[in-house]
């Protein structure tokens, strides 16, 4: 069957097993995407190569921070991978995404991996929706310090810099842990005033994230869902955004007034990432047991908007505001 007929069949369909089931994929079928979500977006990884018309990536080992006139080393996490474009770290092979961290020296990094994002370096949006289900089927690299994530950014800065304009995390790990995996958002006001809150999913006896899972978000105006095979763990309805700085630092707000209007910052639209890094606050340098070329494996990225679209936002949840006594 031609790409072209698929596609339409998975729309009309509505289930996500009909792609993956006509590439007669090794594994077993995907979850099928809810009753009531309509696709709008996907890359099923079946060309020969990534899809420049799709994804872009991000180079080197930080980012200049403007605000503070200086150069940002590790990704802000201290993290030890040097991001490249090369084939080596991100190439598309028999219908799967590869993306792979190396031990290889590079720029005075002990590693190299790639991060493919929706967005180009430019600025212009490949992939970027406000709301939706948002879902990457994947195979994830085991070892200690070894950092798989499937995320979120937005695409403007509406609110200020991070995390005052919102990052979501649809499924990062720690390699040395592979029986868990993490759904958080951060949020609240430019550091240090940052904060951010989630769960962890812990898989049933037997299975770890070396396997193939599927995982989402289901994100509504004023509420976030994470979901592991089609089973939900978390979800989030309390969140806050700030705008006030002191200088080029953010700072807590003191009343409802220092707030940007509920739901922000997840109100605007946010584009995709996914990456391997190495080392960092978050879990470590890797050891001597942790084994290279560390690599993980994306079968497809499927994004679905709301059949019907969207009501008024749900209201805040009770969580206790900064400025809460």
């Amino acid at each position: 069957m031609r790409r072209g007929l698929l596609m339409a069949c998975a729309l009309a369909l509505g289930t996500a097993a009909v792609l993956s089931a006509a590439r007669g994929r090794p594994a077993a079928e995907p979850a099928p995407a809810p009753e009531g979500w309509k696709l709008t977006w996907a890359d099923e990884f079946d060309g020969k190569g990534i899809d420049p018309a799709k994804w872009d990536f991000d180079i080197g080992n930080g980012f200049f921070n403007y605000d503070a006139n200086q150069w940002i080393a590790g990704w802000g996490n201290e993290e030890l991978q040097y991001y490249t474009r090369e084939p080596e770290n991100a190439f598309v092979k028999e219908g799967v995404l590869h993306i792979r961290a190396v031990k290889e020296s590079l720029h005075g990094c002990g590693y190299t991996s790639a991060r493919l994002r929706s967005k180009k370096r430019d600025g212009t949006a490949l992939l970027s929706q406000t709301y939706g289900r948002f879902e990457f089927r994947a195979k994830l690299p085991t070892g200690r310090g070894v950092w798989p994530a499937l995320w979120m950014l937005p695409q403007d800065e509406k609110y200020g810099p991070w995390p005052a304009s919102g990052e979501i995390d649809v499924m990062e790990a720690r390699g040395q842990e592979p029986t868990k995996v993490l759904g958080t958002l951060h949020h609240g006001a430019r550091w240090p005033a940052n904060t951010h809150t989630g769960r962890e999913f812990v898989f049933p006896e037997g299975s770890t994230f070396a396997d193939f899972h599927v995982y989402a978000v289901e994100w509504e105006p004023g509420e976030i869902r994470w979901l592991v095979d089609g089973k939900a763990y978390a979800s989030q309805s309390f969140w806050w955004s700030s705008s006030k700085t002191d200088g080029t630092k953010g700072v807590n707000p003191k009343a409802e007034g220092d707030l940007n209007p509920w739901p922000a910052p997840f109100d605007q639209p946010f584009y995709l990432i996914m990456n391997v890094a190495v080392g960092g606050k978050f879990l470590g340098k890797p050891d001597k047991a942790t084994v290279f070329p560390a690599e993980m494996l994306v079968d497809y990225v499927r994004v679905y908007e709301k059949v019907g679209g969207y009501g008024k936002p749900k209201p805040r949840g009770d969580g206790k505001l900064p400025f809460a006594k």
